[in-house]
């Protein structure tokens, strides 16, 4: 099976968008995360791997990969956006440290039902995305 970015970097191509070495980078490095990152996490993880990608670059590469629908935009109340690839068989939620403002993933399958429920009851489709906040271990220890 093919990885989130062999998929995307295949459906860009396959819609005439370039390949630039910056979007490649991003969409690489965003397949190795677990959670949503800011461009300033992007930009700092290429210059550790040795890849100079300037910030431009990745902010340009995260609005049009947005646009296409494979990144999505996490709004988890900082004011500084974060980036995940949208993963057609995986969802999650974040919980966010109040304290230090560390994001980590979680996945409830009460909660999931409990969301399609509320689908039931109101005849809405509800797209969701929780964000649950409170202080991490390494912040309340």
């Amino acid at each position: 099976m093919n990885s989130w970015a062999e998929s995307t970097l295949d459906a860009l191509q396959r819609t005439g968008r370039r390949n630039s070495a910056a979007r490649r980078a991003v969409i690489e490095l965003l397949d190795r995360q677990h959670c949503c990152l800011t461009a300033q996490e992007i930009f700092d993880g290429l210059r550790a791997e040795g890849r100079p990608v300037g910030i431009a670059s990745i902010y340009r590469s995260l609005e049009q990969l947005t646009r296409d629908g494979f990144v999505q935009r996490v709004d988890v109340g900082s004011a500084t956006a974060r980036f995940e690839p949208v993963l057609e068989d995986e969802h999650h939620h974040h919980l966010v440290c109040a304290d230090c403002g560390k994001v980590e993933p979680f996945a409830d399958p009460q909660l999931e039902r409990a969301l399609h429920k509320v689908e039931g009851q109101t005849g809405y489709s509800v797209a969701h995305d929780v964000v649950l906040r409170g202080v991490c271990d390494d912040c309340s220890g």
